[in-house]
């Protein structure tokens, strides 16, 4: 039979879209009432602020946020801040001097004023502006752009960027609860939740919602990004919305969480990165940011209060498992987390791979390797942590279904207390970590890694990580027998975890010990000029980036593996 037919018949077929109608995507409709929008995030802001007690009183508040503003226009400008930014918060003080001598009444109604002129120009600064043709633009090139890169890779020829052969599903591996995150995006509203190692994890994120026919997620994007024009477009079209992590105020972090809440409220399904920014250890997530993680649990409640029928309108938190064998800024990453762990103990080393020739470098050589990614959609979770059925139903431990709205009532009311919402937050966050761990998709490349560093760290028991790491060349040596003894202690450990349903295991870990060694030290940081791990003349195992390894082995951390060992 003509191969060209079995690949087609076999082909993974790309899934329909859930709503093919773009007016019924509630980012369409945020975005075509933008203004009303925003004058909600403003006066939810603006009543929050004024109910809340912080310690200080609102004048105290003002004047801190000026002051601070006017350090960061100084200090840390970007082309993407208005023109008016100094001038603004300069004014903005001088405003609030000027009410000294004021009668107390006086000075509340300006002072009123001035939060709601700040409260404004946040919003409007946060606010995305999604366009539905752009976004189809934007989905397209990504696809595109990425699928013509894996071609230049697999099909060899002059031609190569042209070829229609490869698709990106043949490099990323969708795993997990698929059907189930399909069937609660049309039942409900879904938070994504995914673990971040790479610059990478957006871009790969937005393909795999796309590819799944998902509607467009709304998300929190660096407002760095959009000092460029050509990534302002592309953040713009995939319904990014701006988050400036300069800003460290109570009204713009007010003005944010706001921001979150009503569109949660409002149906559009949101995509957090619950670890703030990429592991600098290379470890998975275990102390997440509750901030914006909060919101959905008050988003919910709101629904619960206000809504005539709060059954459909319900919020579901995905936790996703990202998987890559190599991190381009795996090296400064690392720097960063040894330096500020081990301060006077750890000599930083010039990093070779941070410049802005190699980073411009990075998808092309991310998608020209034969190195394969994965993303492990998890089980979905209520936002108190409780697991979910394919209907949406919350289920307690023994699978029985709860109703949700009894853990939001007080004598019989739905009622806000924060202390409780932040108790709950607490456990969210909890749960999420466990289910980062449970869909953790072991590559060869981490159980290498693991490998040799634990080898090296129980020969060498009596030293600290920083006393590893300083190891000379000749005691970086372990012989390939003794390798594969450990190797293969872990890896039935880790078969035995996976049938527990403790973690998973990628399919070439089904392979030959000593093709499962040669696949990880192969894939292992491939990227790098100088890989963690290699092969001696002799075949013995080499480490030769001892932070690097340190890196990747951390991958599985927090298994309790090294006993195997």
């Amino acid at each position: 039979m003509n191969p060209l037919v079995i690949r087609r018949r076999n082909k993974k077929a790309r899934y329909k879209p859930i709503l093919k109608s773009t007016k019924n995507w509630p980012v369409v409709q945020m975005a075509e009432k933008r203004d009303e929008f925003i004058q909600l995030v403003v006066e939810e802001s603006y009543d929050n602020m004024l109910s809340l007690n912080r310690g200080r009183t609102l004048r105290e508040e003002i004047e801190m946020t000026a002051f601070r503003e006017k350090q960061r226009a100084k200090n840390h400008p970007w082309k993407v801040d208005p023109k008016d930014d100094f001038s603004f918060w300069d004014g903005v003080q001088q405003r609030v001097v000027k009410l000294d001598g004021m009668p107390k009444k006086d000075q509340d109604v300006h002072l009123k004023e001035i939060l709601r002129e700040i409260l404004n120009r946040y919003g409007n600064e946060i606010a995305g502006n999604f366009n539905p043709s752009h976004y189809h633009v934007a989905r397209t090139l990504v696809t595109l752009g990425f699928g013509r890169l894996l071609n230049a890779a697999r099909v060899k020829g002059p031609w190569s960027l042209f070829s229609n052969q490869l698709d990106l599903d043949d490099k990323i591996h969708i795993k997990g609860s698929v059907d189930q995150l399909r069937k609660l995006a049309k039942l409900g509203t879904v938070v994504m939740v995914p673990t971040h190692f790479s610059n990478i994890d957006s871009v790969l994120i937005g393909w795999i919602i796309q590819f799944l026919g998902l509607p467009p997620f709304i998300y929190g994007a660096g407002l760095n990004l959009f000092n460029l024009k050509v990534f302002a477009y592309f953040m713009n079209s995939v319904g990014a919305y701006k988050v400036d992590r300069r800003k460290k105020n109570s009204i713009y972090l007010e003005c944010l969480k706001s921001y979150s809440t009503i569109a949660l409220r409002e149906g559009c399904h949101s995509l957090f990165f619950p670890g703030g920014t990429r592991s600098r250890s290379g470890k998975i997530e275990k102390a997440l940011k509750l901030g914006l993680l909060g919101t959905t649990i008050e988003a919910q409640r709101q629904i619960f209060q206000f809504e005539e029928n709060p059954d459909d309108k319900k919020i579901f938190i995905v936790p996703v498992t990202l998987n890559y064998h190599f991190v381009l800024e795996a090296p400064s990453l690392i720097n960063d987390y040894l330096k500020s762990k081990g301060q006077e103990r750890y000599y930083e080393e010039n990093d070779e791979f941070t410049t802005s020739f190699k980073i411009s470098k990075f998808l092309m050589k991310f998608f020209t390797r034969g190195s394969n990614i994965s993303a492990s959609i998890g089980d979905a979770l209520d936002v108190l942590g409780n697991e979910v059925d394919i209907n949406g139903r919350s289920l307690d431990k023994h699978g029985n279904e709860i109703d949700l709205k009894d853990y939001f009532r007080s004598n019989g009311e739905i009622t806000e207390d924060a202390q409780r919402e932040q108790e709950y937050n607490r456990i969210l966050g909890k749960k999420i970590v466990k289910e980062f761990h449970r869909h953790n998709r072991v590559f060869s490349s981490h159980l290498v890694a693991f490998t040799a560093f634990r080898m090296l760290g129980r020969k060498h028991a009596a030293l600290d990580l920083y006393g590893l790491l300083r190891l000379s060349d000749d005691e970086l040596v372990m012989p390939y027998d003794d390798f594969k003894a450990g190797l293969s202690n872990l890896l039935d450990a880790l078969r035995a975890m996976k049938d527990a349903g403790e973690v998973d295991l990628a399919d070439h870990l089904r392979r030959d010990k000593d093709e499962i060694i040669k696949h990880g030290i192969k894939n292992l940081g491939m990227y790098h000029a100088q890989p963690p791990l290699g092969l001696s003349k002799k075949g013995d195992v080499v480490i030769q980036n001892m932070n690097l390894l340190y890196y990747y082995h951390n991958r599985l951390d927090g298994y309790e593996l090294e006993k195997y060992l």
